[in-house]
């Protein structure tokens, strides 16, 4: 819900806001059977759910110690032209970057780092860095040995992927499933909304709007209540105006009716254009929510963001999907800049996650995390959804992938545009045998030009 008086915020002294984002915890420097707490309570004793100062602190302890772990690269790779294209690239293949970390009393944890870190970067550093440092750790330290390490983009990962996959140890040693263990609730809902992420196909030089709209229709008739699409090929090539496109909004919104959820994703248009032409549209179109509309690397991007989600009063502001930790997330959600935070496990890991969530929520705002890769990125996403009081729905990518679903054995079941959690320990899911011959992992990066352009010195991103 949109809070009032959001540019008091910007002014806040430096010095408050610093110290209003001061680390809760720190690294600890023993991981023994009796390690304390910062506030000096044992981390064996149980507490209620509602004053945990970590998500693990309400767990009773066991010996169970980390013996081993593996990064294993996986791709797949597309026979036709691309998987997906947007701006001026197509992809033409998938990565995953399967994590297991295998322990002392024969349970082994699954998940995974963003792959767009690199698969083969994420393995090199953990093989390096994290594994001989981890070793003979007990895995019910997890909130404190996986610190946020956000060093570096592969660190972001790598740590990521380490603290996700100990959160699966967890719960199957709990014989729960993890989001049970993260919630604040006695019984919180396995039920998890998922909204369609797609529109990386249709191309303005070729019906555009057509595709794009028949689209929409495809996901409204399998039962998905919302919608979020990118900003199609090249405006540049194509000729496309803010003023065609808006035409081409609304004839998606009269085709799709007044009800369906609409999103729309960032492109770097200017901010005038967006303030003047393009707020009033989506306002007008009644969308759901405008996905970071500028780039959090803007120096002005905490007041553009109030200004433009004061500009639209009942369109919701989104971003936060390269973010990390809680503390990037803070000023957004207290100044209302935005209303629903997009953070993804990949990249924060389960344990930063629950920060992030609780942050969300103390502020009135969602958790939507940004979900566009595979099924080991999912399983970690949908129970933060689902164990965080802040979780709101969960992205899914539409485009063919099947290290998304066919990586499992038993796959997560979704039916009208609603995923089911089983019940299950850990995440619930267990690996394919073979996994790395079936998706042998190509090295390179996952997109090149679109041939349409070639030759016309276009920018392969954004045009």
């Amino acid at each position: 819900m949109k809070k009032m008086n959001r540019r008091s915020f910007v002014s806040t002294s430096g010095a408050a806001l610093l110290a209003s984002m001061a680390p809760s915890y720190a690294k600890g420097a023993n991981y023994g059977p009796s390690m304390i707490s910062l506030d000096g309570k044992n981390l064996s004793s149980p507490v209620d759910r509602a004053n945990r100062t970590h998500p693990a602190e309400n767990l009773e302890r066991e010996n169970i110690t980390i013996t081993d772990i593996k990064v294993t690269p996986l791709s797949y790779t597309h026979d036709g032209d691309y998987l997906w294209r947007c701006a001026g690239l197509y992809v033409w293949k998938a990565d995953a970057a399967l994590v297991q970390i295998f322990t002392n009393k024969g349970i082994v944890g699954i998940a995974e780092g963003s792959p767009y870190r690199g698969p083969d970067k994420l393995k090199e550093y953990t093989n390096r860095y994290i594994t001989p440092m981890l070793k003979g750790a007990n895995v019910f330290d997890v909130d404190f040995l996986c610190n946020n390490q956000g060093h570096s983009h592969v660190a972001q990962g790598a740590w990521a992927g380490i603290n996700n996959a100990l959160w699966d140890i967890i719960g199957k040693a709990k014989g729960q499933p993890v989001y049970k263990l993260l919630s604040n609730d006695e019984n919180p809902s396995n039920k998890v909304n998922i909204y369609a992420s797609g529109g990386v196909s249709h191309a303005w030089y070729d019906k555009g709007d057509e595709d794009l709209i028949a689209e929409a229709l495809r996901y409204k008739a399998a039962g998905y209540d919302t919608f979020k699409f990118r900003n199609g090929t090249s405006w540049k090539y194509s000729k496309m105006t803010m003023p065609k496109y808006i035409k081409i909004l609304e004839r998606l919104r009269k085709a799709v009716g007044p009800d369906f959820k609409l999103v729309i994703e960032k492109f770097p248009w200017s901010f005038d254009t967006i303030i003047n032409e393009l707020c009033p549209a989506l306002e007008d179109l009644k969308f759901y929510w405008f996905e970071e509309p500028v780039s959090h690397t803007d120096p002005a991007a905490l007041e553009k963001h109030i200004a433009i989600n004061e500009a639209m009063p009942s369109v919701m502001v989104s971003g936060g999907e390269s973010w990390w930790n809680r503390y990037q997330v803070e000023p957004y959600v207290k100044a209302d800049a935005m209303n629903i935070i997009q953070t993804d496990a990949n990249l924060s890991g389960m344990s930063e996650g629950w920060y992030i969530g609780k942050t969300i929520h103390e502020n009135g705002q969602k958790y939507c995390p940004h979900n566009w890769v595979g099924g080991l990125t999912t399983i970690a996403n949908i129970h933060l959804v689902a164990g965080v009081p802040s979780g709101h729905m969960c992205e899914l990518n539409q485009t063919y992938n099947p290290l998304k679903w066919e990586i499992f054995k038993d796959p997560y079941k979704i039916e009208n545009g609603v995923l089911t959690i089983p019940d299950k320990p850990g995440f619930g899911v267990e690996i394919i045998e073979n996994i790395e011959k079936k998706f042998p992992f190509v090295p390179g990066p996952y997109y090149k030009e679109n041939p349409v352009f070639k030759g016309l010195g276009l920018p392969i991103w954004w045009s």
